[in-house]
């Protein structure tokens, strides 16, 4: 049981909420899940990585990016920060948390990668 102060005395409050505030808290539920579904279909590329994409002449299709989002999904869910994504013939360096492509090359270009906390091979 709850208790509200009211002009001084302490009174159990009523849990009987009026249907507005139902509509709401229903109201705000639906904006708060779909402000986290537009979240999770967001993908940047920062301004480094198209620069590197057109100099490399790398190309992404409506259907790479899904992939990609994909996998940055499931590496945030996994809870990594960092990532190197592997894809096709690419590699991706990606900051899971802002949800961006912070740099990409091809493949033979990748010597060493540092600074990643997670890596995953994009089907």
């Amino acid at each position: 049981m709850s208790f509200r102060i009211e002009r001084g005395q302490i009174n159990p409050s009523s849990s009987n909420k009026t249907q507005r505030q139902i509509n709401n808290d229903f109201k705000f539920q639906r904006i708060f899940d779909e402000t986290l579904q537009k979240q999770d279909d967001k993908l940047n590329i920062s301004a480094h990585a198209q620069q590197r994409m057109q100099e490399r002449n790398i190309k992404l299709e409506e259907a790479d990016m899904n992939a990609l989002r994909d996998a940055m999904n499931n590496l945030e869910e996994k809870g990594a920060r960092e990532s190197l994504m592997l894809y096709k013939d690419m590699a991706f360096i990606a900051s899971i948390r802002n949800r961006t492509i912070i740099t990409t090359m091809n493949n033979n270009e990748m010597d060493i990668v540092t600074n990643i906390d997670s890596a995953i091979i994009v089907k």
